[in-house]
């Protein structure tokens, strides 16, 4: 099982980024997938989710409104659309199942967000 997340980068406060998640090793298209972010030292928490056949997502509280959780199952790839982006969305972000069970973290992709 491997993810390899990318698009991060550097963007000043209110500004986009589309992150993408390529996933190999797993039926992706059986399982409800998410993104998580996390803040050195911090735990990793929660961000969007999104069920196997992409009809029902969900987001953290302090992203709701600017952030949307999409899928791919042909390429099995897994997106997040961030806009309006805030100082306090700066985190790595990864891309597991929404489980309680999940496989081994991808490296992430760094978002700064910074003026």
């Amino acid at each position: 099982v491997q993810f390899v997340e990318s698009g991060g980068g550097l963007v000043q406060p209110g500004g986009s980024l589309r992150l993408s998640c390529a996933v190999s090793g797993f039926a992706f298209g059986v399982y409800d997938m998410a993104w998580y972010r996390q803040v050195s030292g911090q735990v990793r928490e929660l961000v969007a989710s999104i069920t196997r056949s992409g009809a029902s997502t969900t987001y953290a509280d302090p992203v709701k409104g600017r952030f949307t959780i999409s899928r791919d199952d042909v390429s099995k790839t897994l997106y997040l659309q961030m806009n309006s982006l805030k100082t306090e969305d700066t985190a790595v972000y990864y891309c597991n199942r929404h489980s309680q069970v999940k496989y081994t973290w991808g490296q992430g992709t760094q978002v700064t967000v910074a003026s």
